[in-house]
Parts: structure tokens; C-alpha cells; sequence
């Protein structure tokens, strides 16, 4: 009984640190958004060029992700989370030095390679200790992470640049992700050296890229992110320079929806595990619940588009969070249902190296858009990708059900 205890609290310390991982990922990834407004006149960047700094951490976080999460079923993915979070903290540092777009560009790249570990490394970590009946709670950690992460980031990173400047937010980020590596070891070493699922060879690459439900969850990431992606690089300048608003009213209104997002991803989760535990079909509740959600993302979005209050904005603002709360978690859940323990950080890897190709697209070519069209024909778009990824969850993921990775 005291071993069975121990685990479970060694299990519950990994979850709510792989949670405080993806939630520090995106504090990360998300501050270029937030130092924007400044960062742009004083570097001299286009809204091009600052399109294509976003899109530069995804060169390489979106390919890169084939051979992390191909590491992560075959060395130790407690080690690999280590690793990427030092350089991926060290890269954020550096980013208070950047001096102009060449060396932002560089320091975007470094950011991505470090950062690719946390999906590819999370979905292993869920699908090797935590039973199906608790996978909803333990991806909406994951998912409240990746919605705070934001939320935290905008607040903490607008009030820091109101205060001291762009520079001094990388600073504080950096330093704040390495202090995780502290709790994260001692973690580690009280965790069984098997997990729940350990049974059974590793499965090959080969073995995957001929199934198609690892090719339909590819496309469906990536019209999700799309989305994701567009408000989380976007919407502090759009509240900025086409609204109206001060970098501090930003900053609430865009933290507004991210917290909504984490208490939604939070509820989802238990509700997800509670079907599961009644004995209905997890897979027909994650399905539907991402045609809703990404029904409701397209409205929120298009609604955006010609809002001006900032009432209006924070209402649609907060669907927007509530929609991509279902989205965050169940990428991963159903990922890790199709994957099985023993291909979930290589099934993961390839979706979202795939998936997160949007990143690389979108913001480039949200970044025309603006330049020579203005913000309203950017969220047009996006709604119209959202409502396509509601349809594809419908008809294009086929039966949500274990792999069969023998089969050909």
C-alpha cells in the first residue's frame, strides 16, 4: 500500500510539473508577442518581418519534432526534458541582447529546437504512467499550462515592458524556466523506472507513416494551430495598433481569455474522465467535443474581426479560450489513444511536426494579409480554417481506436 501511495504521488508531482513545462513554454514562446508593440520600432521590423521571426522558432521546432519524439521512446525522455528546457531557457535570455532581425531570427530557432521536447516528451511521460480513466485530467494539466502559459506571459510580460522595457521580460522568463529543473529532478529520481505500460518493443518508424489516422490527426493539428497560433502571435498587436488600446489594456483583455481557457481545459478534463469511468465511449466524447469547440472558435474569431468595445473584445475573447481549451487537450489524448504507450512520443512527434507547420505559414502569411489588407481579412481567414477543422474532426479523423501496428 505505501508503494502503490508513493506512486501515486510521484505521478500526480510528474503531471503537475510537465504542466508547469508547457506552461513555461509558452511563457517563452509567446513573449515576442507581448514585447511587440516596442520591440518592432526598435529593431526597425515590417509587420513582415516580424511575421517571419514568428515563424522562424517553427524552421525547426516543426521538423524537428520526427526525431525528438523518435528519441523519447527509445532513451530516457526524463533526461531529454532537461536538456530542452536548459537551451530553450538560455535562448529566451539571449533574447534581451537581439539587436536587430538577424540575431531575433537566430535566437527563434534556438528557442524552437529546445522547446520541440515538451509535446513529444508530455504524451510519453501521460501514456507510460497515467491509467485511460484519469488521461483527461492529466492532458488538461498539459492544457491549463499551455492556456496560462499565455495568460501569465501577457499579464506578467506586459506589466514588466510598461515597466522596464522589452528587455527585461526575456530576462525574467529565462531565469524563471531554469528554476524548474530544480523540482523536476527530484521528481524524477522517486518515479518507478517502468510505468503502468511498459510492455512490448518500441515500434518503428516505418510503422507509422503508413497509418492514416496518424495522417488525419497530423492535418487537424495543423488547421487548429493555425488558429492558436494566430491569436497567440497576433492579438497584442491587433488590440494595440487597430483598437486603440495601451499596452497595459491589452494585456488584461488577452490575459482575460487565456484564463478562461486554463478553467475551461481544467473542467474538460473531468468531465472527460468522469464519461470514461461511466463506461461511454471516450472517443465519441473527444470527437464531438472538438467539432463544438472548433465551431465555437471559428464564431469567436470572425466576431473579432469587427468588434471594437472592449466589452464586445473580452467576451469573444473568452469563447476563444474556452474553444481552444478543448483543442489542447484532446490533440494529445486522442494521440496518445491512437499511439498506444509504446509509439506515443514517436506518433506525437510526427503530429506535431506536421501540425505545427501552420506555424511556419500562418504568421507569414497573416503578416501580408495585414500589410496589404488590414486585420479584418486575417480573421476572416482564420474563422473560415477553424470551421474547416470542426468539419475534419466530423468526417476526415476516422474511428478513434488503439493502432494495430502489426497490420500493414
Amino acid at each position: 500500500m505505501a508503494s502503490i501511495a508513493t506512486r501515486q504521488v510521484a505521478n500526480r508531482g510528474l503531471i503537475l510539473l510537465l504542466g508547469a513545462a508547457v506552461f513555461l513554454n509558452y511563457v517563452d514562446r509567446g513573449a515576442i508577442a507581448v514585447a511587440a508593440p516596442l520591440m518592432k520600432g526598435e529593431l526597425g521590423l515590417s509587420a513582415t518581418d516580424f511575421g517571419i521571426a514568428v515563424s522562424a522558432f517553427f524552421w525547426v521546432y516543426a521538423p524537428v519534432q520526427l526525431l525528438v519524439g523518435w528519441l523519447c521512446d527509445r532513451f530516457s525522455v526524463y533526461k531529454l526534458m532537461s536538456g530542452g528546457i536548459v537551451l530553450w531557457a538560455v535562448s529566451t535570455v539571449l533574447m534581451g541582447f537581439a539587436g536587430g532581425f538577424l540575431s531575433l531570427l537566430v535566437l527563434r530557432v534556438m528557442l524552437g529546437v529546445g522547446e520541440s521536447i515538451a509535446f513529444p516528451g508530455s504524451s510519453k511521460i501521460i501514456a507510460r504512467h497515467v491509467p485511460a480513466d484519469r488521461r483527461g485530467l492529466a492532458n488538461a494539466a498539459v492544457a491549463a499550462g499551455l492556456a496560462l502559459g499565455p495568460a501569465v506571459g501577457t499579464l506578467a510580460g506586459g506589466l514588466i515592458v510598461a515597466e522596464w522595457g522589452w528587455r527585461a521580460m526575456f530576462f525574467a522568463f529565462g531565469l524563471a524556466t531554469l528554476i524548474w529543473l530544480v523540482p523536476w529532478q527530484q521528481t524524477v529520481r522517486a518515479l518507478p523506472i517502468t510505468g503502468h505500460h511498459d510492455a512490448g518493443a518500441t515500434v518503428p518508424l516505418r510503422a507509422l507513416i503508413n497509418k492514416w489516422p496518424l495522417w488525419s490527426m497530423s492535418i487537424v493539428h495543423s488547421l487548429g494551430n493555425y488558429c492558436f497560433y494566430f491569436l497567440l502571435a497576433w492579438l497584442p498587436l491587433f488590440l494595440v495598433q487597430s483598437r486603440g488600446f495601451t499596452i497595459r489594456e491589452m494585456t488584461l483583455l488577452a490575459a482575460l481569455g487565456y484564463a478562461v481557457q486554463a478553467v475551461c481545459a481544467l473542467s474538460y478534463g473531468h468531465f472527460s474522465d468522469w464519461w470514461t469511468r461511466s463506461g461511454r465511449s471516450e472517443a465519441a466524447c473527444r470527437r464531438w467535443m472538438m467539432v463544438a469547440s472548433q465551431l465555437l472558435a471559428a464564431v469567436a474569431i470572425l466576431g473579432l474581426a469587427y468588434a471594437h468595445s472592449a466589452i464586445s473584445i473580452a467576451i469573444l475573447l473568452c469563447l476563444a479560450g474556452a474553444a481552444t481549451a478543448s483543442l489542447s487537450l484532446n490533440l494529445y489524448a486522442v494521440a496518445q489513444m491512437f499511439a498506444g504507450p509504446r509509439a506515443a512520443g514517436t506518433w506525437v512527434g510526427v503530429q506535431n511536426a506536421f501540425g505545427n507547420l501552420s506555424g511556419i505559414f500562418g504568421p507569414i502569411i497573416t503578416g501580408i494579409i495585414v500589410d496589404r489588407a488590414g486585420y479584418e481579412s486575417a480573421f476572416v481567414l482564420t474563422a473560415a480554417v477553424a470551421a474547416f477543422g470542426a468539419l475534419w474532426w466530423a468526417v476526415g479523423v476516422p474511428r478513434i481506436e488503439p493502432v494495430d501496428f502489426t497490420a500493414n
